[in-house]
């Protein structure tokens, strides 16, 4: 449960402070899951939004645009540092053609590459707690070494 302190008008402690029910801290990373899902949406959209206004003056025979927006590809789920987050990435239509090779030029996001699924945060963490106990089930205070915040951040707990 979570007491928020009265508000500020109201020093004399008359009345009580409100109470809510429920997991806060399960409330605090379905925040910080939006803000991450949502900044991720903004970058990759600016991505692409600068991607295509590179090329905006460049046309084919028939005067349309040879780079423009095409929709969003499926969605994918990423695993973050904040945890599963689900990312729709823009999709581009690039019609140039490589002089060299005759192919196709293909647009790829350098925030989120087509074959990302995990942050190199995450894949690093993987081996090393598998490394320090992962595989004998007792990892549970090696997982929160990995994810604590440093000491001096720590909120100081009252004597019981």
């Amino acid at each position: 449960m979570l007491n928020v302190v009265p508000e500020a008008g109201d020093r004399d402690g008359s009345a009580a402070p409100v109470v809510l029910a429920g997991p806060v801290s399960s409330v605090i990373d379905e925040i910080v899951r939006e803000g991450a899902q949502q900044m991720l949406a903004a970058a990759l959209r600016a991505e692409v939004a600068a991607y295509c206004a590179q090329f905006a003056d460049e046309r084919d025979e028939n005067g349309h645009r040879l780079v423009v927006r095409n929709g969003y590809h499926e969605p994918r789920e990423v695993t973050t540092a904040a945890g599963a987050i689900e990312v729709h990435a823009p999709r581009v239509n690039d019609k140039r053609v490589d002089p060299e090779t005759g192919e196709r030029v293909r647009f790829s996001s350098a925030i989120l590459p087509p074959w990302a699924r995990k942050t190199p945060q995450v894949e690093q963490v993987l081996p090393l707690l598998y490394l320090h106990g992962l595989s004998s089930q007792d990892f549970g205070r090696r997982w929160a070494s990995f994810w604590a915040r440093p000491r001096a951040c720590r909120r100081p707990r009252s004597p019981s």
